[in-house]
């Protein structure tokens, strides 16, 4: 799909998140390594589950994936933003600002319907553990699986070739450090009526659809964990669904305030645009690591074994 627009501008200019050089060093320094961080952290999720037999169920299937968003998500608006934090001209070409825009829709799509695929599991793990393995099949989970990469893809086509129509005009600075496409309407001089009601029918479907599906799995699981007698139960299932529960607060919480936040370049727009485009894939791994016992099990399997291959 060729990327092409009518604009009378070539290139927009990305402000970041502050003029002044001495404070760029040290953002540039700040973001460097919570990238390198993320990109170890989530390569080790990866190289744990795969190599770890004991982390090859439905729940860590989809825990892997999450962890290549995570990589993807991270790496396609932080290498930019770092780019610029070192640079003084802080542009990006028009095709390259809806390349990122799309992939940002794309992986952030596939990303919500993905933490709706994992409450499902929890659902089916704590509801009903005696019917888990067949609810929960391996065929079930990798549809599950490509329905979300499908569906975040159409979200992005639907979006992102009525953007590639407009024309934009000689006001082409976006008070952000990535392009986002709620960011370039205002800099359009044509009309972008359509485009809005498109985003807003499909962040209301996509976003509060899989809202809804997350918010009924976690609905029936607080009653199934409120029926079990013993306060240990209780507490043993709660923990197995606490880690996706905090991810899915951390993704659906800044991502929802930032969108329905005014484009602005405030800084609270910002916040929430780091908080679920940087900070969310670099704790995703310690939420999932930290708080579960068999991960921290097989993160020591792991490294036994290759200490052992070493020597």
């Amino acid at each position: 799909m060729a990327l092409r627009n009518h604009s009378t501008s070539t290139e927009f200019i990305l402000l970041g998140l502050s003029a002044d050089p001495k404070v760029q060093a040290l953002l540039f320094v700040l973001f460097l390594g919570i990238y390198l961080l993320t990109v170890m952290g989530n390569l080790a999720m990866l190289l744990v589950i795969s190599a770890d037999f004991h982390l090859h169920t439905p729940m860590y299937f989809f825990l892997s994936n999450l962890s290549f968003l995570d990589l993807c998500f991270s790496s396609v608006t932080v290498p930019k933003m770092l780019e610029n934090l070192l640079s003084k001209r802080k542009i990006i070409s028009i095709e390259g600002c809806l390349t990122q825009a799309f992939f940002v829709f794309d992986i952030g799509g596939t990303e919500i319907f993905l933490l709706s695929a994992m409450a499902y599991d929890r659902y089916a793990a704590i509801c009903h553990p005696l019917l888990y393995s067949r609810m929960m099949s391996n065929q079930l989970c990798v549809r599950l699986v490509w329905a979300s990469w499908s569906l975040g893809f159409l979200d992005a086509v639907i979006n992102i070739p009525l953007a590639m129509n407009l024309n934009f005009c000689e006001a082409h600075t976006i008070p952000h450090y990535s392009c986002e496409l709620p960011s370039l309407f205002p800099l359009s001089c044509s009309d972008v009526s359509t485009n809005l009601t498109v985003l807003l029918c499909s962040a209301l479907l996509h976003g509060f659809g899989t809202l809804f599906l997350i918010f009924f799995s976690y609905a029936r699981i607080v009653s199934t964990i409120l029926s079990i007698s013993s306060s240990l139960g209780r507490s043993k299932a709660f923990s197995t669904c606490s880690s996706h529960l905090t991810a899915v607060s951390f993704f659906y919480g800044s991502a929802f305030l930032r969108h329905l936040i005014p484009t602005s370049g405030s800084p609270l727009e910002l916040i929430f645009s780091i908080q679920y485009g940087v900070i969310t894939p670099l704790v995703n791994p310690l939420i999932y690591s930290l708080k579960n016992k068999e991960v921290k099990a097989a993160l020591r399997r792991t490294l036994g074994k290759c200490l052992q291959w070493h020597w």
